[in-house]
Formats: C-alpha cells, sequence, structure tokens
C-alpha cells in the first residue's frame, strides 16, 4: 500500500481541474494542457511554474495509475474520517487515529498486515522508477505527404539516456550500490506510534542506489542532453492540427522507469488546387456560360495525378457542386470522394463574334430572372 502523508493534505483531483469521477480520458487531457502550461521549458527561470508542474505531474502519477487511484480513493475516505495527521476533534492516539473494531480491520489491510508497517508493493512510492516526461514537436508538412501518409525523422534536443554510462549514472567499469541508509529501498519509515509512513531516502535521494564514482558525461544522473533522431510513421489523411502519439520516445525514464511519450503536433500546408473536408478532397473548377447552359464533359485533375471526365448537365447552375467518387483522401477504414463545385466564368471582355452572339441570346430572352421580384 501506497500510504504518503501527501495523500490525506493534497487534493489530486482539484490539482487538475477535475471531479473524483472523471475518466482516465478526461484525466490525461486535463494533465496534458496543465502541463503544457506550466512546464519549465515554457516557463524559463519561473519557479512557481516549476513547483506546480512537479504538483501536476505528482497528481497525475497516482490518479493515473488505476491501482494507486484506488488506494488513494480509500485513503482520502477513511483519513479525513479518522482525523489522520491532525489533531482536532476526533483525533485518537499517537497518529492521530481514532477508529472502532469495525474500522480498525480495515486500516490493518489498508497499511499491509497486523504489523502496520506498509512495506507492500507501493513501499517505495517517492523513490525507485519514474516516469520520463512527455515531449511534443511540431511537424511542418506537404498536403500530398499528409493525405497519402508517410515515414519520416525529427530531430530532437533534449534529455536522452548518457551514451556513456547508459543511464547508470556510474563510471565506466563501476555500478552503483544499494544504499546503506534505506537498504536499497528509496525510502526510510517515520514512526508515528501504532503506524509508519515512508519518505524518500534523503542519502540517496529516493534512488535507492548510490553513486560512489560518478560517470564524466552525465555527472551521475545517468541523463545527458543531446541531439536524437525519431523516426515517425504518420498514416494517410493527416489532418490540419492532429496530434500524433510515439510512444516511448519522450524524455528517458529515471532510476529504470519507463520514458515518455512524444506528441506531434501536424501542421498541413494550403495545396494551390485541392482543399480537404474530412476524407473528402475539394476543388472549384471554372466553367464558360456555354457550357453550364447546354451541358458539356470537362476534364477535372485528381490530387494522384491522373485526370477524370465530369458530365454537366444543361442549365448547371454556378456553385454547384458535383461528387467524383473515391477520388479522395484513401485511409485504412474510408476513402472519400472528389468534390467538384463549378463556377461560371463571365468574360471580362468580348470580340465581336461573340458580343453579336450575346447579343442574339439577349434578344431572345423574354423571361426575366427578376421576375419574381415584383415590378
Amino acid at each position: 500500500m501506497t500510504a504518503q502523508r501527501e495523500w490525506y493534505e493534497k487534493d489530486y483531483y482539484k490539482i487538475l481541474g477535475v471531479s473524483d469521477t472523471a475518466t482516465a480520458k478526461e484525466i490525461t487531457k486535463a494533465y496534458r494542457k496543465l502541463a503544457r502550461e506550466s512546464h519549465p521549458d515554457a516557463n524559463p527561470d519561473n519557479e512557481a511554474a516549476e513547483t506546480r508542474f512537479k504538483e501536476i505531474s505528482a497528481a497525475y502519477d497516482v490518479v493515473s495509475d488505476e491501482n494507486k487511484r484506488k488506494e488513494y480513493d480509500e485513503v482520502r475516505r477513511l483519513g479525513p474520517m479518522g482525523g489522520f495527521g491532525h489533531g482536532g476533534p476526533g483525533a485518537g492516539g499517537p497518529g492521530g487515529f481514532n477508529v472502532g473494531a469495525e474500522g480498525l480491520g480495515d486500516l490493518f489491510n489498508m497499511f499491509g498486515g497486523a504489523g502496520g508497517r506498509g512495506r507492500g508493493r507501493g513501499a517505495s512510492s517517492g523513490a525507485g522508477p519514474q516516469r520520463g516526461s512527455d515531449l511534443e514537436a511540431v511537424l511542418n508538412l506537404e498536403f500530398v505527404d499528409a493525405v497519402t501518409g508517410l515515414t519520416t525523422s525529427l530531430y530532437l534536443t533534449g534529455d536522452a539516456q548518457c551514451s556513456t554510462c547508459a543511464g547508470s549514472g556510474a563510471k565506466p567499469g563501476t555500478s552503483p550500490r544499494h544504499c546503506s541508509q534505506c537498504g536499497g529501498r528509496g525510502v526510510v519509515d517515520d514512526n508515528q506510534g501504532f503506524f509508519s509512513f515512508s519518505s524518500p531516502c534523503r542519502a540517496c535521494q529516493g534512488r535507492g542506489l548510490v553513486v560512489e564514482s560518478p560517470c564524466n558525461g552525465c555527472r551521475g544522473s545517468g541523463i545527458e542532453k543531446r541531439q536524437r533522431e525519431v523516426k515517425v510513421r504518420l498514416p494517410a489523411g493527416v489532418a490540419d492540427g492532429q496530434r500524433i502519439r510515439v510512444k516511448g520516445r519522450g524524455s528517458p525514464g529515471r532510476n529504470g522507469g519507463p520514458p515518455g511519450d512524444l506528441f506531434v503536433d501536424c501542421r498541413v500546408k494550403a495545396h494551390e488546387i485541392f482543399g480537404r473536408d474530412g476524407t473528402n478532397l475539394t476543388i472549384r473548377v471554372p466553367i464558360t456560360f456555354a457550357e453550364a447552359s447546354l451541358g458539356a464533359e470537362i476534364d477535372i485533375p485528381t490530387l494522384a495525378g491522373e485526370r477524370v471526365t465530369l458530365r454537366l448537365k444543361h442549365g448547371t447552375q454556378t456553385g454547384s457542386r458535383h461528387r467524383v467518387k473515391g477520388k479522395g483522401v484513401e485511409t485504412p477504414k474510408h476513402t472519400g470522394d472528389l468534390i467538384v463545385t463549378v463556377e461560371v466564368q463571365v468574360p471580362h471582355s468580348l470580340t465581336h463574334e461573340q458580343r453579336e452572339a450575346i447579343e442574339a441570346l439577349a434578344a431572345a430572352t423574354t423571361v426575366s430572372p427578376r421576375e419574381h421580384l415584383g415590378a
């Protein structure tokens, strides 16, 4: 059981701005928004933002883990009822507990058995493996690449596992040793009467290991700053503003923890001819008055380079939309269409023959298109 004093004192749901019934998806969404706002990289030399970022990360670490969240909710439920850690009303003897016989069994189970020492699977909370932070990158894409998909490389400069010591923090040829202060657990017990609580070991900074001969490359941290290449596979049909998650390619974890994820924000450049509407491609095509009036067959370009024939009925109106099936964005689940919007083009100047023809048409026209508007 991962019982920590902070769990009774801090409302992690309130820190993340969500309710205690929030779904995992809602919690992750709230965390990412707050993390971006408070990340040290976005707030250089801002201690308040750094503190806030750590607080957000600590809250997310607990409530994003299904097992930890259950334990946290249970601890929060029992803590105030027993007056834990406070000398207020209802506080009992050593440690501030005041529970009846019915609740005592639950407390024994919660803290790991009859000894009340809390040394179950979560005893090393606050120490041991720590997940690396998530990273974000912006990728500018050509319109065609976004439609068809591609594999590309991103070059990121940031935290990476030390190439000299492979992340151990120890000088090559040596190894970290278990901390004698905490026995390699990374935490020490703080006895408070009947129960005890764990806090990070100061001797090893909660790592459980002591590096006696630090690596010259990373000075014992196991992490170094360097540029690294990350290959990203973008599926067909990526939209402007879409975020792609590349699992495990964020900052490396510490103390053997897993790396974070990389989130790629896609920025798609506009095309000179084509547009997009979901999986449909769009295009605007000019036609003549004669083609619109009499009907015609016109050639239409496609993004793939081929041309298709579009049949226009007589009396086609300007602004009308016509669908060419299967010539849109092709994804594994669906293939869109090409939506053609025709626009009747009015010539800026006329030849003598054209003017005579149009004047003859005007003379032969007996019905005004504005007749419905009245005199």
